[in-house]
């Protein structure tokens, strides 16, 4: 993982911990349980990193709720 890709994990994560009132602590193990980091955010952080803050964060939260790390 390079240094731009890291930084976005952490916004990721420091985002949807925002959004929904968690600690990045938390969010990150569901993220990691859920295969989240590697399988999608890193992969896809070309595309992804040009969407809004809203958008970013709704889809990893719908995402994470697709892969049960997360109650809808």
């Amino acid at each position: 993982m390079d240094y731009q890709s890291l930084n976005f994990v952490i916004f990721c994560v420091g985002s949807v911990a925002d959004a929904l009132k968690m600690s990045a602590k938390d969010v990150y193990r569901r993220m990691k349980e859920g295969d989240i980091i590697s399988s999608y955010i890193v992969p896809c952080y070309d595309v992804l990193h040009t969407f809004s803050r809203e958008y970013i964060v709704a889809d990893l939260v719908d995402l994470m709720q697709k892969k049960g790390v997360l109650a809808e």
